[in-house]
């Protein structure tokens, strides 16, 4: 008999009577070539060197590799045997042989030979039972086994039920300890190889994923002698030097003493543990994003734990924000403290909604958002972009705890000294800071009415947005009045950082239209910012046409009548007309959009708007003769005056005895002559008054009610609407002006009704006073009442 090869560790299984596993001991097996040129394999006890198995490897054998540590087969069809490796490597040795002498490959070949159904049904159950996999058991650890350390942790890392049983072996053996004891042993002899293996350890071990070995590993005592170990990579030229990194170059600033001793080592530990993971573990691909999610949860965890010992530690938290607002602190110290706080808030970011807004609460609780005002107000940009960061995690936690704060401290102070504006003055008057797109997000999550709540007692919703556009919107929109009036605007906006604010601004106006109703609608057009925004479609100004243009497509996509009447009042569509023109056929964005727009209005059969571009612009729009829609739009129009006149045609006609007049009834929203001309002959300064204002009553005067000439009276509004709602309490003579009104309307003859109408409501509505919120309305915005815009006329019955 010729000499065995290279010894491996297994145990033998024989399948029983009862159809069960049994182990029939531990030993190493080799594979040997007898006389008679037949390979078999023997395994021998590894405490007696007994024989525990000889079986010759045949070749009409079917052999079954599994689990990348196991080899099940059938003997003489009497004997059902498996033998299941310590170590992958063993285990290819041994399949590699078996496949040679069957003619297969051992690279792609798992079994050798087709299998009948039972032999397929006995590997299954073997699969099955648990105890099935062999024990780890581990090498003594003692620096000349190192080799063989690494090859069975390696060797387990493939299967599943292996690795969980490494881990058991490693815990119960006080594994890590002992391998720490060799590391310094190799450092002290500089044994480089050596340490080499140690890497390759620690990172199979990492890899297990298992947090009762990070909780060993992560101990004061072991966790800078890991980042030793992780310092010999042999894919490195010369050691990483982790340790000299946190040691030397991360300087720990305990700003405020911590009183609770856990507390600082748990700050210490996460410190450490995260340059693990960030710096130190690889980088896991696309196919390992779970790769290390114990380490994670690791981290996660204990900043949990950090966040909940703040909250407890009144000591802490008291002198900090005494601190951060004492005015004699110098700049270095306050910049440490202000970083300090942000800290703790991204911690907080691990914890649930609920534990996040608590936490929060307690910040506010100590003084958080005054203490805020004062850092954002220090004209010192490190400070105040800090202080943006942590209101920007308020804002985000809990944005109905930071407006309650701004609308509550709007009754003690100047408008100057508000929150919401010292934030617009930071990147109004510092255009290009770092902290822009922080401050710009904040104040889009504050007037966002979708994390706005409705209380039984109060509505957030109208109540912030009445405070924002009293006392912060208009300085918000100041770079728009900077960059389109005045001898410097175009010095202005010729700034990149000064573009950039104008359309950051634009954004969130653009975002305002599409979200408020009348506070917004209001503001706009009183304050002439339509016409400002469309002065940017100026070909000087044309990095911003676009912004501009994005801002009036908002507009025109809402399809409310009262902005169409005011676009074509003051020929609005002149500005994106010309800015296309002058554009010529460039085939860039500004033109894309441009024909999305007027697409867009001829879809949606915006009639008023069609009639308004095809009377006044199509002339300009046909003479760029590539385009269609061009065409189309006035084929449309075409077809609309058609419908009209066919319909009045169908109209006319009628029986002699019949009064038409009567009988013709038109869309609520169409304009009949008297009503087209009456809005056509209102100036500029009409459409500028405010759209929500108490009715009958100016500067507290009463006005006469006197309907003027020419004008129709919408009787069955009037008839039909509370008096409560449309005078104030303590105006008598307006009730009597108001019966008298409708006795009138009521004893009036029918013919001289319809040519009558109520008074102008622009002469009668104060531009003072407040709307009235009623409990049972929407969550939408109270409209304000009618004013003559928005008249409709109707017959009485």
């Amino acid at each position: 008999m010729l000499m065995a090869e290279n010894r491996r560790r297994v145990k033998v299984y024989v399948l029983n009577e009862e159809r069960q596993w049994d182990d029939k001991g531990t030993g190493h097996v080799s594979s040997t070539l007898l006389e008679e040129s037949v390979l078999t394999l023997i395994v021998q006890a590894e405490d007696d060197g007994s024989l525990l198995l000889e079986s010759k490897v045949q070749a009409d054998t079917a052999y079954h590799k599994q689990c990348e540590t196991l080899i099940v087969w059938s003997e003489n069809d009497t004997t059902e045997l498996a033998l299941s490796f310590q170590e992958r490597a063993g285990c290819d040795e041994i399949w590699a042989k078996i496949c040679q002498v069957q003619g297969k490959d051992p690279q792609t070949t798992t079994i050798t030979q087709e299998m009948d159904n039972e032999e397929n049904e006995e590997e299954e159950r073997f699969e099955d039972i648990p105890d099935a996999a062999m024990p780890i058991d581990l090498p003594p650890c003692e620096l000349s086994r190192l080799f063989e350390i690494r090859e069975v942790i390696e060797g387990a890392m493939n299967s599943p039920i292996r690795r969980e049983r490494l881990a058991v072996a490693l815990q119960s053996e006080n594994y890590i300890p002992q391998c720490i004891e060799i590391f310094h042993v190799c450092e002290d002899l500089e044994n480089t190889e050596d340490l080499h293996m140690l890497f390759d350890i620690f990172k199979s071990i990492f890899m297990l994923n298992k947090n009762a070995i990070f909780e060993i590993m992560f101990t004061e005592d072991y966790i800078f002698e890991v980042l030793g170990i992780l310092e010999y990579d042999p894919s490195l030229s010369e050691p990483a030097g982790h340790r000299q990194f946190i040691r030397d170059r991360a300087q720990f600033k305990e700003c405020i003493p911590f009183t609770n001793p856990t507390l600082l080592d748990k700050i210490h530990q996460t410190y450490r543990v995260q340059y693990i993971q960030d710096i130190v573990s690889p980088t896991p691909s696309v196919f390992e994003d779970n790769m290390l999610s114990t380490l994670s949860s690791f981290i996660f965890l204990n900043k949990a734990d950090i966040v909940s010992m703040l909250q407890e530690d009144e000591i802490f938290l008291t002198k900090l924000f005494q601190q951060l607002q004492d005015e004699n602190l110098d700049i270095a110290r306050r910049i440490d403290l202000a970083c300090l706080l942000r800290e703790f808030c991204n911690f907080s970011n691990t914890l649930q909604v609920q534990g996040k807004t608590s936490f929060l609460r307690s910040l506010a609780n100590k003084r958080l958002f005054p203490t805020l005002e004062f850092l954002l107000a220090i004209d010192v940009e490190e400070i105040w972009s800090v202080a943006a960061d942590i209101l920007s995690f308020a804002t985000d936690t809990n944005p109905s705890l930071v407006r309650d704060f701004m609308v509550q401290e709007a009754t003690s102070h100047d408008e100057d000294a508000l929150l919401v504006n010292i934030v617009i003055e930071r990147v109004v008057n510092h255009p290009g800071c770092n902290a822009e797109g922080t401050l710009f997000g904040l104040l889009r999550t504050l007037i966002d009415p979708e994390n706005m709540h409705r209380s039984l007692n109060r509505l957030e919703k109208s109540e912030f947005l009445q405070f924002f556009y009293k006392n912060a919107m208009h300085r918000l929109t100041e770079p728009i009045i900077l960059a389109t009036h005045g001898t410097e605007c175009l010095k202005y906006v010729s700034k990149t950082e000064n573009s950039s604010l104008v359309a950051s601004v634009l954004d969130v106006l653009s975002f305002a239209v599409e979200n408020h109703t009348y506070h917004v609608k209001n503001y706009i057009l009183s304050k002439e910012i339509f016409q400002k925004v469309l002065l940017l479609m100026n070909p000087r100004y044309s990095f911003l046409a676009l912004n501009a243009l994005k801002f009036f497509r908002k507009i025109v996509g809402l399809k409310d009548e009262f902005y169409n009447r005011y676009i074509i009042k003051f020929d609005l569509m002149s500005y994106v007309i010309d800015a296309f023109v002058k554009n010529g056929l460039k085939h860039n964005m500004l033109n894309s959009a441009v024909l999305e727009l007027l697409e867009f209005i001829k879809s949606e059969d915006i009639k008023t708007l069609i009639k308004y571009v095809c009377e006044k612009h199509i002339t300009k729009l046909l003479t760029v003769e590539q385009c269609s829609t061009f065409k189309a739009l006035r084929t449309k129009f075409e077809q609309q005056l058609e419908r009209e006149s066919t319909k009045k045609g169908d109209t006319m006609a009628g029986p002699k005895n019949f009064d038409n007049s009567a009988r013709f009834r038109r869309d609520a929203r169409d304009l009949d002559e008297n009503e087209e001309n009456y809005f056509n002959d209102e100036d500029a300064s009409d459409m500028n008054k405010p759209l929500y204002n108490s009715p009958l009553v100016v500067q507290n005067k009463v006005l006469d009610t006197k309907p003027p000439p020419n004008k129709v009276i919408n009787s069955e509004k009037v008839m039909t609407t509370p008096l409560e709602k449309v005078i104030t309490p303590s105006s008598d003579k307006v009730i009597t002006n108001i019966s008298s009104t409708l006795d009138k309307v009521i004893t009036t003859p029918l013919d001289k009704v319809m040519s009558a109408s109520l008074p102008a409501l622009d002469k009668v509505i104060s531009a003072s006073s407040p709307l009235v919120d009623y409990a049972d309305d929407s969550d939408e915005e109270d409209e304000p009442p009618l004013n003559k815009r928005q008249k409709v006329s109707s017959t009485v019955t």
